[in-house]
């Protein structure tokens, strides 16, 4: 008989984005938050089915919370299921909360997630931003710079 093996698991990146992030805002400084949630989240975070479309973060309390994520019904998960769009807390230590609350009340500043993901560990973490909105002009610019990306690895494709 040959000898037995163990099927490797194959490692699934999720990475569920917030596209629109980048073109309305400014974004100046990163953190990386843990999420409070319940199993079926998880699972349906996992199986890659959530949204970050019109997510937006708030400070309460000396707590960060992330408001109208969506995260779809787990199809198992029987009456145990969530709420798709409930408020989940933010893990993040004093220090930084502490340096989000006080950029914050700046006029203009707020607090957008972006990314998504499942880290090594299996557990899921949203990269969050202090952003500044964007004005018509600076879009216009985003706009021009990305197709001159496009244009200039479209030359550099046809030389090569």
């Amino acid at each position: 008989m040959g000898r037995k093996t163990t099927p490797v698991p194959q490692k699934r990146g999720v990475n569920i984005k917030n596209k629109r992030a980048e073109f309305d805002f400014l974004l100046f400084d990163k953190f990386t938050a843990g999420i409070v949630l319940t199993g079926t989240e998880i699972k349906s975070i996992r199986a890659g089915k959530a949204s970050l479309v019109e997510t937006y973060c708030i400070v309460n309390n000396g707590e960060v919370w992330v408001k109208n994520m969506y995260v779809a019904h787990y199809e198992q998960g029987s009456y145990n299921n969530h709420v798709e769009r409930r408020d989940r807390k933010l893990l993040l230590n004093r220090k930084e909360i502490r340096k989000i609350t006080q950029t914050i009340k700046n006029p203009g500043f707020s607090l957008v997630p972006t990314l998504l993901f499942i880290d090594e560990n299996g557990l899921a973490k949203l990269d969050i931003y202090i952003v500044r909105g964007k004005k018509e002009f600076d879009k216009r610019q985003s706009l021009k710079a990305k197709d001159d990306r496009r244009e200039i690895d479209r030359q550099f494709k046809k030389n090569y």
